[in-house]
């Protein structure tokens, strides 16, 4: 009797075990399924790289310029997205129809961040349980759903649009400031920054007024979802430009150094202008209009947040960068080159985070961050550690603009808010085309009237030509695809990223011999490290905004500051702070001033084209110090 009452007692718990180990293992195989599919996805976008390096390998063997590496990213994006949207799937997403309490705070306006699903103890999981006890799951926020019907791979195949803007645009951005030290940049410095800060916010406010006009003429449908700051919105984020192809073929075939300098220091700017001005937007719309009304304070306040937002996130870039460079200068971490290359990393993505968590724009912050550690940081660091982050972000560069643009491709097929308005995308295209031209040939008429020697006409259709969209402008569409409106913004900005990258940009040569801009000859076998190598100047010297080979006086001022304080300070260049600031600051001079400063001598070589100085005329090199240093000095990795 004993032995059953045992036996019946053991058999209770082993059935009861098995009960609750079922759900676990249940679970667990639920957790493997949604792994292989992450795994998958990852796969599928690495085979996509992978596959685009090949081909540019391929194309640069045979020497094709007809088509782009970015071009070739969205093809193939396009075709695998195709083939996971139409290829099907059996695993589809298991989903629960929930209602909310009648009463609720909640609306379509704002929805709530999260969902929490009550299981009661009376309900069984599966049929032939036991009750069990209360559970609760969470389930988060994702946004709308357009198809019920989804499969897993579609889903796992679309991002959060978070991860564009804190973990892929942030060594983009930072890559072009780090590259940016180029003496060309400051010989044009006045039509960059008119054209990527006037420019720009002309231009959006340009395709801003049309778009809204062409929008009043659509259908009811979609015109009652837009009002005129959604259409200023989408002028913002469709701005800037991307010509990573127009640069590559420039670099290639020698074209006119500041041409390329233009092109590439507006594109470089006019990311975070349109960023910041897009923010100014929302702001004025979050504040101000609320019966759809325009306000002269809130148009005022609007514009004071893009300057103040603009102003503050360069600072925080700016002094990161210099704290940075005083680390280096004043420890002896450059004795461990790993470690001084993972302080840099770390405290250059500081800058992005801190201004984000400031609730300013950490792309500007990033971008002047990168223009201030390649100025005096660079000089404090090692051999190794030089080498080291050139390269580590020119890597990092390529891999997020590729898969951007492989992932702007996949999404066409698999991102499930999408919005295709033929008449809207239409619209999109030729408000967009007007809007550069208003950028390039009004301002440039404007800066030919003091500009020596002016901007030819053939280099301005090549401006006007360069207008490629690219990362910025998709990241900013993807942010937010709650609303219709939204969700044509982002359908039309993918269509007018994928045709000015493959088409205008296959293009590129050809336009190059049409408009007779001329180009040099042979290679540089390392043309791909420096972006300005291999390009030529046919400008005269002193050619530029400087006019004549005389420095602006903003120049002057600027680089006597830079020469005589910032440079001792923040490097070991000379001369030393002891001989530069007044004698009443002597000893904070001593202190701030190192050994090497004193010990390396008055005739250290002193870069005469260096860009703190805004020198205009070339450097001259003496003809004592080591050929490679000079070589090192002229293209730009040598620094005093």
């Amino acid at each position: 009797m004993n032995r059953n009452v045992v036996f019946t007692f053991f058999l209770f718990c082993f059935v009861t075990i098995c009960r609750g180990s079922g759900t676990d293992i249940a679970l667990d195989a639920k957790a493997t399924l949604l792994h292989r599919i992450d795994s998958l996805n990852l796969l599928i976008y690495t085979c996509l790289l992978t596959l685009t390096v090949l081909t540019i390998w391929v194309f640069k063997h045979r020497r094709v310029s007809w088509l782009h590496e970015t071009g070739l990213a969205v093809i193939y994006g396009l075709i695998v997205g195709a083939i996971i949207r139409y290829a099907g799937s059996t695993n589809h997403i298991t989903h629960i129809n929930v209602n909310p309490e009648p009463g609720t705070t909640y609306n379509l306006s704002v929805p709530p961040d999260m969902l929490r699903f009550h299981f009661p103890a009376s309900l069984p999981i599966t049929p032939g349980d036991s009750p069990i006890a209360n559970k609760t799951y969470a389930y988060s926020f994702r946004g709308e759903i357009v198809n019920v019907e989804q499969n897993e791979i579609d889903l796992k195949a679309t991002f959060d649009p978070e991860i564009f803007f804190n973990i892929i645009l942030p060594p983009i951005i930072f890559h072009a400031g780090y590259c940016l030290k180029r003496k060309y940049f400051f010989r044009n410095l006045g039509a960059i920054l008119t054209f990527a800060m006037v420019g720009t916010a002309l231009s959006a406010l340009v395709i801003g007024a049309l778009m809204y006009g062409c929008v009043q003429l659509m259908p009811a449908s979609l015109a009652s979802s837009f009002t005129f700051l959604d259409t200023l919105y989408f002028g913002a984020l469709i701005s800037p430009t991307d010509p990573l192809t127009v640069l590559a073929i420039f670099s290639q075939l020698k074209v006119d150094v500041n041409l390329y300098a233009m092109i590439f220091g507006e594109s470089v700017l006019n990311d975070a202008v349109a960023l910041v001005l897009s923010g100014a937007i929302q702001n004025y719309e979050t504040r101000y209009s609320h019966d759809g009304g325009f306000e002269i304070s809130g148009f005022l306040g609007a514009i004071g947040d893009f300057i103040g937002i603009f102003s503050l996130s360069l600072l925080v870039g700016a002094l990161m960068g210099c704290l940075t460079a005083l680390i280096s200068k004043f420890t002896h971490v450059r004795d461990w080159p790993l470690l001084e290359s993972a302080l840099f990393v770390l405290m250059s993505y500081a800058a992005f985070l801190i201004a984000e968590v400031c609730e300013l724009t950490g792309v500007v912050a990033v971008l002047f961050c990168g223009i201030c550690q390649a100025h005096y940081t660079y000089n404090n660091l090692s051999s190794d550690s030089r080498n080291r982050t050139k390269q580590l972000f020119e890597l990092l560069n390529f891999l997020a603009e590729n898969f951007i643009f492989t992932y702007i491709g996949v999404s066409m097929f698999t991102f499930p808010k999408h919005h295709f308005d033929p008449w809207f995308i239409i619209a999109g295209f030729i408000t967009s085309m007007l809007g550069r031209a208003v950028n390039i040939y009004p301002l440039s008429f404007l800066l030919n009237l003091g500009r020596k020697p002016p901007i030819p006409v053939n280099f301005q259709h090549m401006l006007f030509f360069s207008g490629l969209r690219g990362a910025m402008s998709f990241a900013l569409a993807i942010r937010n695809t709650v609303s219709e409106a939204r969700q044509a913004m982002l359908t039309t900005t993918s269509m007018i990223v994928i045709a000015t990258v493959v088409l205008q940009g296959g293009a590129a040569t050809h336009a190059l011999d049409y408009l007779r801009i001329p180009t040099g000859q042979g290679s540089n076998e390392e043309s791909e490290a420096l972006p300005y190598r291999d390009v030529r100047s046919d400008t005269p010297r002193g050619g530029g905004d400087a006019g004549g080979g005389q420095k602006a006086r903003l120049a002057r001022v600027w680089g006597a500051l830079d020469s005589r304080l910032l440079k001792p300070l923040l490097t070991h260049a000379r001369p030393p702070l002891t001989e530069t600031l007044p004698a009443f600051m002597r000893p904070v001079a001593r202190l701030l001033t190192t050994t090497h400063q004193y010990t390396q001598g008055d005739n250290t070589l002193r870069r005469t084209d260096s860009d703190s100085d805004l020198c205009i005329d070339d450097p001259q090199i003496p003809s004592s110090i080591d050929p490679q240093l000079s070589i090192n000095i002229r293209n730009g990795y040598g620094h005093v």
